[in-house]
């Protein structure tokens, strides 16, 4: 079933593991993440990049994909079809009245009034519509954000999920990656939206546990689901003849979903659907 993400990430929030997020790229990554979910009960947020919604084809040609994916497959778990990283009120709305069931408004760029102005009508717009909303302060890749300015953000809208710069990056890491828990920890304490972070790939197992035991209820994932599948298929195109699209895909399936299984257990929301 597909909903948004308010409560489950309320109850992350309470027993303390956090829901992953995996990005889709196409049907069949799609399937893949559903089926392998849905075996391990977790629950999932089906990321979806601005990128990625002009590859596919737009925002309605994804949400009957995932909507039509998750009868077809039986899928009993809570599904959150999420627009990653939107960047204009436009492109959340276009998502919202496409059936997404959740948004990201990223206005990081801007200045804290600006940030606070943009995502309260996104916010506005979504919450008469029954779709979550998750905001950004500080730019994810950079330096930690000014926990004042944080606090800030979080007293002046209505969010269901804030994604504060902690230190981590999107994609590889060049070098160990450099998480800010104490900020971590003062949020937890201090606020009850709970807490997202990017740039979950490439994360040692250790400090993402810490970053669950100092808050985390969200983690993003896609470049390790990427780098597992990419393995798969070059291997399997070395050693065999085949042009058969589909096939190439699938090969890098099973790959796929053990990083899946590895990253659910790790996040703990095994049997949490």
């Amino acid at each position: 079933m597909i909903v948004n993400m308010k409560n489950l990430l309320q109850q992350a929030k309470n027993e303390g593991y956090a829901v992953p997020q995996f990005n889709i790229n196409n049907l069949e990554w799609t399937r893949f993440i559903l089926e392998a979910c849905e075996e391990k009960q977790s629950p999932v947020i089906l990321g979806v990049s601005e990128s990625a919604v002009e590859y596919m084809g737009g925002y309605q040609t994804i949400s009957h994909m995932v909507q039509d994916l998750v009868q077809y497959l039986n899928i009993t778990i809570p599904v959150v079809l999420h627009l990653d990283h939107g960047k204009t009120i436009e492109s959340c709305k276009d998502a919202i009245d496409a059936g997404f069931s959740s948004v990201m408004i990223d206005a990081s760029l801007y200045d804290i009034e600006k940030n606070i102005e943009i995502t309260n009508q996104v916010i506005e717009y979504a919450k008469k519509r029954s779709v979550s909303v998750e905001g950004e302060i500080g730019q994810i890749g950079s330096n930690s954000t000014d926990i004042n300015q944080i606090l800030l953000y979080v007293q002046k809208t209505d969010l269901d999920a804030l994604a504060p710069a902690l230190g981590s990056v999107h994609g590889v890491y060049k070098g160990e990656p450099n998480l800010d828990f104490e900020t971590m920890t003062l949020l937890k304490k201090n606020i009850q939206v709970p807490l997202v972070l990017h740039g979950g790939s490439g994360i040692d197992d250790k400090r993402i546990k810490k970053a669950i035991s100092c808050g985390i209820c969200k983690l993003n994932i896609n470049t390790d689901l990427q780098i597992e599948w990419s393995k798969e298929v070059r291997k399997f195109l070395q050693n065999n003849n085949t042009y058969d699209p589909r096939k190439i895909i699938k090969s890098g399936e099973d790959s796929m979903k053990n990083a899946i299984y590895s990253k659910i257990r790790l996040f703990g929301s095994y049997g949490k659907a």
